[in-house]
């Protein structure tokens, strides 16, 4: 199954997106479907008035629908893409920087605290969790390549998201990211 993917370019759309609680609110309904705004304030420890708030800011932004029937408060939101990018086509370079600081920065505390928790996992899960970092020497094409390579790895269990049925009795939500960048300023290798 291919993920409806929206590529976020306009500085307005990512200030809205720009907010934690915001990234939050989006994984919940990825992961977990429509909700409404009482629902996902209980799942993240927040007052439904605060959640609904922030969906209506992304709504906005056409990031979240809210369902057309049923009363008010019990209508669930759902998201509209179940993939995001964003990058060098910002219009706005200063804001596409500003969501991406927000976005590694929340990556980095889910990291943090898998960590803290690593002891505490079943044997299963601490032999299957994965922390590596490497350094290679690459062309823009060969990192490209590398890059491409990842993203198809994952592809076959990216369906996962939206379709809960298809999701194993025994799985559970896994968080991957990964990055290839220029390890640091532009330098020439080696010459042996």
């Amino acid at each position: 199954m291919v993920l409806n993917h929206r590529r976020v370019t306009d500085p307005r759309d990512m200030a809205a997106l720009a907010h934690p609680l915001r990234l939050d609110l989006l994984e919940l309904l990825m992961v977990n479907g429509a909700m409404t705004a009482s629902q996902a304030g209980r799942s993240l420890g927040e007052s439904p008035s605060n959640i609904s708030w922030h969906l209506r800011k992304l709504a906005e932004h056409g990031f979240v629908r809210q369902n057309a029937t049923g009363p008010g408060r019990a209508r669930p939101w759902r998201i509209v893409a179940e993939s995001l990018s964003w990058g060098d086509d910002a219009a706005d370079s200063a804001s596409s920087a500003a969501l991406r600081d927000v976005a590694l920065e929340r990556e980095l505390q889910l990291l943090r605290a898998a960590l803290a928790e690593h002891s505490e996992r079943p044997q299963e899960w601490r032999d299957a969790t994965r922390l590596t970092s490497d350094r290679l020497w690459l062309t823009a094409a060969e990192a490209r390549e590398l890059g491409d390579r990842i993203a198809a790895l994952a592809e076959p269990y990216a369906g996962r998201i939206a379709e809960p049925g298809s999701r194993p009795a025994d799985a559970r939500l896994v968080a991957m990211m990964n990055w290839l960048v220029p390890a640091r300023p532009e330098q020439a290798g080696p010459t042996c």
